[in-house]
């Protein structure tokens, strides 16, 4: 069995949880309150800044040089093609660059970052792709969801629903589960349970990244 398929069962239970997250079930019918989404748009602009250092580590790390490729390609396309397209999303939400590049990592995503680098830094190229599926993973399945469910008459609510449900990114994720499942063959029982803890604690995060955009949390002091 491949590893992804072990771990299916509770990453299943993730998703669920984020669709069933009044942020997102609200994102999915088209009741979301924009001012919330707006605090996502913003410090998912900050996530993607480091989210781009994983590609440029898994590219450093890669074991073979399709892989090594593959990963250059995510981080020119992130850097300089997805950063691009998030401002003239955000600027349909009233957001210009200014306030995108000013924003200050909230709580949440500044902990979450910092969990990505480090592993990406520190860990070994499993580690890396453990900790790098569930933002993928999740962001498809809860496209998919929610698309099943009915695509929100909210226009942008809408393309961000059809983005991530989509073959493209869809495509994306399966890639991704493909390398750990790849990465999983070659492991220790040691490397399964840490690929495992890796990979809930990053789960974790996604959920807790859709509860600070609702709560809309910011430092205490």
């Amino acid at each position: 069995m491949a590893f992804t398929d072990e771990i299916r069962a509770e990453a299943d239970a993730y998703w669920e949880a984020m669709v069933e997250h009044p942020m997102v079930a609200r994102l999915g019918d088209g009741s979301l309150d924009e001012e919330p989404f707006r605090y996502w748009v913003r410090q998912d602009y900050v996530y993607l800044v480091e989210y781009s250092r994983l590609f440029a580590l898994g590219a450093a790390k890669a074991p073979d040089l399709d892989t090594m490729g593959t990963f250059a390609q995510l981080l020119d396309s992130t850097v300089n093609t997805e950063m691009d397209l998030h401002r003239s999303y955000a600027a349909e939400f009233g957001i210009d660059e200014t306030e995108l590049a000013a924003t200050r990592p909230s709580p949440t995503t500044r902990a979450y970052t910092d969990f990505l680098v480090r592993t990406a830094s520190h860990g070994t190229f499993g580690d890396l792709v453990a900790a790098l599926l569930p933002c993928m993973w999740g962001f498809n399945e809860t496209g998919k969801r929610l698309a099943a469910q009915g695509t929100p008459d909210h226009e942008q609510y809408a393309a961000w629903v059809e983005m991530y449900a989509g073959e493209e990114f869809s495509e994306l994720t399966k890639w991704c589960k493909d390398l750990l499942d790849q990465v999983a063959a070659d492991g220790t029982e040691t490397d399964h349970a840490r690929y495992r803890d890796l990979f809930r604690t990053s789960a974790q995060y996604e959920y807790l990244f859709w509860e600070a955009a609702w709560t809309e949390e910011e430092w205490p002091l």
